[in-house]
Order: structure tokens, then C-alpha cells, then sequence
């Protein structure tokens, strides 16, 4: 939902400062790499210490990095397969380190073990609905691109929780709850792609 009405608003903002790279010679690719690597280091260095609201200011830094490479892609008119494929695996390390760093932390809580569990199945039913879409992709379907949510709402919604939680020291149950609505809305979204992918197979025979 935030990738259909929150991304052109966001890429009307950044245009600028993407230009600003590229004159100093970052390439999108780089720029790519960069974020990933920030991403990285800030989830799995900060989390697993309770530093929640540090961590994810400094992660939050790094993502602005995925919606730069795309508008210095286009705006340099460098826009290729290979940049697209590089974002997308990319993604992947991002989102493991995000959930891989709060499972690192709670999972040495004795109270932690839940919440673990429910970072873990926000994992995995994360690269299941990326996987959907480009599986169905690679045999030329477009139905896949679907959901309630979608990889920008799951991080969106993870960093804000998280954040709160380490600037306020909310409850852990607060963390808990909303990565379990998380997960839920996860799963859904994985069952909605395979419905809409079986539907436009069912349409086309």
C-alpha cells in the first residue's frame, strides 16, 4: 500500500539529492550496496544490545538508500536489469538483518521467546511474498503484485514500532503484538498473491 501512495511523493522529495550523488559520482549500484550495508550493520550491531531507538535512526538512514538508487537510476537514465535484480537481492539481506536483530535479542530474553517466534515468522512469510511475485513473474504473470502487505509496509511498520519501543521503553508485549499482527498480515498477503496468481492462470486457459 505505502509502495502505491506514498512512493511518488517520497521520489518527488529525494529527486533532488539523488542528482546530488550522481554529480559527486555515486552510482545507483553503489548506492545500493551502501544502503544494504548500513541497513545491515545498524540492525544486527544495535539490536541485539536493546539500543532500539539508535538503531533504527541509524537503519533509517541506510533505507533512504533503497528509494535513492531507483531515482538515481532514472534520473541518469542507467535504469537496467541488472540494477534491478542487485536492489532486489539486496532487499533480502536488509529485511533478514532487520528481523535477524531482534530475534538475536529477545531470543536470549527468558521472556523473549514469543516475540522471536513471531520476528522469525515475519521473516519468513516476508521473502515467501517476494518469492510469489517473482516466481510468478519469471513464468509472465503480473497478478503477484498484490496485498495488504507489501515489503514498504512491513518495514515501515517494524522500524516505527521498534523505534517507539526503544525511545519510550515501551513494554516488550507492545513489540510482541504488532509483529504478530505482522506476521499474520504476512501470511495473508502470501495467500492473496497464490489466489490472484491462480485466478490470471484459470483467466488465461
Amino acid at each position: 500500500m505505502l509502495n502505491r501512495f506514498a512512493r511518488a511523493f517520497v521520489t518527488r522529495l529525494i529527486t533532488p539529492l539523488a542528482r546530488g550523488f550522481l554529480r559527486i559520482g555515486v552510482s545507483p549500484d553503489m548506492m545500493t550496496m551502501i544502503g544494504t550495508l548500513g541497513v545491515c550493520f545498524g540492525a544486527l550491531y544495535f539490536y541485539p544490545r536493546y539500543e532500539f531507538a539508535w538503531g533504527t535512526l541509524f537503519i533509517a538512514v541506510f533505507v533512504l538508500g533503497d528509494l535513492l538508487d531507483g531515482t538515481m537510476a532514472r534520473v541518469s537514465g542507467r535504469s537496467s536489469q541488472w540494477g534491478a535484480f542487485l536492489d532486489s537481492t539486496l532487499d533480502r539481506f536488509g529485511d533478514a538483518a532487520v528481523f535477524g536483530g531482534l530475534m538475536l535479542y529477545y531470543t536470549r530474553q527468558p521472556d523473549g521467546k514469543l516475540t522471536a517466534w513471531f520476528a522469525l515468522a515475519c521473516l519468513v512469510f516476508g521473502f515467501v511474498t517476494s518469492y510469489a511475485r517473482a516466481r510468478a513473474e519469471g513464468i509472465g504473470l503480473t497478478a503477484a503484485n498484490t496485498g495488504i502487505a507489501e515489503r514498504a509496509d512491513r518495514l515501515v511498520v517494524v522500524l516505527a514500532t521498534t523505534f517507539l519501543v526503544g525511545l519510550f521503553d515501551l513494554p516488550d508485549v507492545v513489540l510482541t503484538v504488532v509483529l504478530g499482527l505482522l506476521a499474520v498480515a504476512s501470511a495473508v498477503t502470501v495467500a492473496q498473491r497464490m489466489v490472484a496468481v491462480r485466478r490470471e492462470i484459470d483467466a488465461a486457459s
